[in-house]
């Protein structure tokens, strides 16, 4: 009977799945400090605009160009009261760019006397120089920024002077291949105040949420999931502890073959929508929407970019 007792068999156990190891020694670098929450601005903050707008750029070679713009609408002028007062205006505005691989100068100059510029440019491989201004002729309206931006192996930090006895740094350190933590501080020497703030950001190839908050009262959250390649979905969450102003908003952004589509909604109850059509090799078409129902106030843009 015991050779009619067929053999047993042994089944090897499954191969256990060995966690990915992290190489603490070659972490990412990580974006800019001021940069975390920047795929949820891309998609929640288009540049909407009012009235007709028209932009023109003409390459001279190919580091040199200059640009016409042109802008017809309405202003909103500051008030007491919850009415929205809005004056016609139009504006001009004539810019010089010159982009090298090393070097990126912008002016602008518009015709209500207002003077733009701004520079980057590479002093090294690891160290960048970053500087914009504004002159007017309004008074304590001019203004000057200059920062000094080093890139590490796993680690960026930067250095800002400003106007006004402004001074502020700001260290962003990436701690695993998908989390950074950094702060800044800042000091303001006109009005006598100092801050610090803390921020980390988590991101992926699916998602992208991030965190910030300073002494100044202000709490910044902000997530963005790709649902494709081709549409995002995105939130954010503003507190300000020194004022008890609460905002929420959500968003999406889409991209299609010969267009994007962007559009947000918020707890104030404002809508906004903001459409760029490629008509043409160096043609856009662009719409912009914004209903804000509690003020009762609507204001919608059209416009054309001609060139690159």
């Amino acid at each position: 009977m015991a050779t009619l007792v067929p053999p047993s068999t042994t089944v090897p156990p499954a191969a256990a799945v060995e966690p990915e190891k992290v190489d603490y020694l070659n972490l990412p670098c990580p974006i800019p400090y001021e940069e975390i929450h920047r795929e949820a601005l891309m998609s929640l903050k288009p540049e909407l605009f009012e009235g007709l707008r028209f932009d023109f750029t003409k390459g001279l070679n190919q580091r040199f160009s200059l640009s016409h713009s042109v802008l017809m609408g309405p202003t909103e002028l500051p008030t007491q009261s919850a009415d929205v007062v809005k004056i016609p205006t139009a504006h001009y505005e004539f810019g010089t760019n010159f982009i090298d691989p090393k070097m990126m100068l912008i002016g602008r100059v518009m015709t209500d006397g207002r003077v733009n510029a701004r520079v980057k440019c590479d002093l090294s491989e690891n160290l960048a120089l970053k500087a914009n201004g504004q002159l007017t002729g309004e008074p304590h309206m001019s203004h000057g920024m200059v920062n000094f931006d080093y890139k590490g192996k796993d680690y960026r930090t930067q250095f800002q002077l400003g106007n006004g006895a402004l001074l502020g740094a700001s260290y962003i350190q990436s701690v695993s291949p998908h989390l950074s933590l950094g702060g800044e501080v800042f000091w303001a020497g006109q009005h006598r105040k100092s801050g610090i703030g803390y921020a980390a950001r988590y991101n992926t190839d699916k998602m992208v949420a991030s965190g910030q908050v300073a002494s100044t009262g202000m709490v910044a959250l902000s997530y963005v999931q790709k649902i494709s390649e081709k549409v995002s979905l995105a939130s954010d969450f503003m507190y300000n502890y020194m004022s008890r102003d609460v905002t929420a908003s959500f968003g999406y952004d889409y991209i299609l073959r010969q267009c994007r589509l962007r559009g947000k909604i918020d707890s104030n109850g404002c809508v906004a929508a903001f459409l760029e059509e490629r008509l043409n090799m160096g043609l856009n078409f662009i719409l912009s929407a914004e209903v804000d129902h509690k003020k009762k106030d609507y204001k919608f843009g059209f416009g054309l970019t001609v060139g690159e």
